[in-house]
């Protein structure tokens, strides 16, 4: 059976942040403890009108650009997030209709936590091998929620991340698939009832034994999958809740500041959830080299984590420069705008 690859791969950003500094001021905490403990300076946040469905549109929209094909020839798509627009409304349908795909479409909404863009993944890899479809869209996007005052507001962020999934014998295949797996437990380290405004969480305890677990089982099984040791992989990209969670997995490890470099954006994004791993990809992808090898591992709180080894085809490239200019919001700005909840 022949592997998939990646095709094309997009990404969006809201063009507004809020200093976390701002945000410890503001709840007159210690700004630079809150800084350097979570290793965050910034945080994405969403304008007026955007949220997670507009996100999905661009990232899948410059991702089917950056494939060279036509929205048409897309077969699947699917949207992991735990911030869908609507309770009940398929965000998914929403994206293939915008992006003109043709209506004979698998489309399904996906939610586990953060790792809801890396399952989609998952799912258009098997369809493309199964030969069930030509092209696949997995998207992750989120506008984080946090409740105001909770450590989460210093992190909880908004972001996309769409690839385009296709067989590695396309022409324009770019990053082949190669392994793949999940470890999944019951472990309740974050959680929102269907009638809670904000999710609530166990604190430290979502590091251990939630996080680490799960990161390590993971990474250990899909190196032991591939038969191969932390020196083989070039890039590493991994689940970014803070800077320090990732940096502790990859010390483990043994992994170099080299393999981590390009896909650690945590400290100037923050936390955007289902878009978090995949958008750490995203700037893998622009800048790694033909026959290089990438491992992505998410993390998805409740809990489980999803494993990825891949190789470069082929360069990767940048993607268009995205024109807009940052722009800081203070916090009374930030609190005006209502804090983003899920439906």
């Amino acid at each position: 059976m022949s592997k998939s690859a990646i095709i094309g791969f997009g990404m969006y950003l809201p063009y507004e942040r809020i200093r976390t500094t701002d945000i410890a001021e503001y709840w007159k905490q210690d700004a630079r403890a809150m800084q350097s403990g979570l290793g965050v300076r910034e945080k994405t946040v969403p304008g007026a009108g955007e949220d997670s469905f507009t996100m999905a549109y661009e990232a899948a929209k410059q991702a089917i650009d950056d494939a060279d094909i036509k929205a048409s020839q897309i077969s699947a798509v699917f949207v992991g997030s735990e911030s869908h627009p609507y309770a009940v409304k398929p965000t998914s349908g929403m994206v293939a209709d915008a992006l003109n795909t043709d209506p004979f479409c698998h489309c399904a909404d996906l939610e586990f936590a953060c790792k809801a863009g890396t399952a989609g993944m998952q799912i258009v890899d098997s369809m493309v091998r199964a030969k069930q479809i030509r092209y696949g869209l997995a998207i992750g996007s989120d506008t984080a929620q946090a409740a105001p005052g909770d450590a989460l507001e210093y992190t909880a962020a908004a972001g996309a991340a769409a690839v385009v999934i296709g067989s590695e014998r396309a022409k324009n295949a770019l990053c082949r698939i190669d392994f793949t797996l999940s470890f999944t437990t019951d472990t309740p380290d974050f959680w929102r009832g269907a009638r809670d405004a904000y999710p609530s969480h166990a604190g430290r305890f979502t590091g251990e034994p939630a996080y680490f677990l799960h990161m390590r089982e993971a990474t250990k099984g899909i190196l032991q999958m591939a038969d191969c040791n932390t020196k083989d992989i070039d890039h590493v990209v991994l689940h970014m809740p803070n800077a320090k969670f990732p940096s502790r997995v990859a010390k483990e490890f043994g992994f170099t500041s080299e393999q981590m470099e390009h896909g650690f954006i945590v400290p100037h994004i923050g936390n955007t959830y289902s878009a978090c791993s995949p958008l750490g990809l995203m700037h893998v992808l622009q800048k790694a080299k033909e026959g290089q090898t990438i491992l992505l591992v998410s993390y998805g709180s409740g809990a489980g984590s999803d494993a990825f080894l891949m190789t470069m085809l082929r360069d990767g490239a940048p993607l268009p420069t995205d024109t807009r200019e940052t722009q800081y919001i203070s916090y009374g700005e930030y609190s005006k705008r209502g804090h983003p909840v899920a439906a």
